[in-house]
């Protein structure tokens, strides 16, 4: 990690199972663990690529993993169209 992380993991690591709040979690059912799928990271490639400035701005604007979002939007994309010649 770039950055020291702030959170007191000594405090963490001496806490008991039963002081963990885990009411926000769903259970995990059989039908989940059906319906799940594995995903593998896939490997990125390093392009150059030209986008409007407008348009790469925006993404800058929210802040700290742009790029990543701005893959995660083309991503979206190509899922939806992936049965389609575009």
């Amino acid at each position: 990690m770039k950055k020291l992380s702030k959170t007191n993991m000594a405090r963490i690591d001496a806490m008991k199972e039963d002081e963990i709040d885990t009411s926000d979690i769903p259970p995990l059912t059989k039908n989940f663990f059906k319906k799940a799928t594995l995903r593998m990271p896939t490997h990125k490639a390093t392009i150059t690529m030209r986008v409007d400035a407008d348009v790469l701005n925006w993404f800058k604007r929210q802040g700290k993993g742009y790029q990543s979002r701005m893959n995660a939007v083309l991503k979206m994309f190509v899922e939806a169209h992936k049965d389609q010649q575009i």
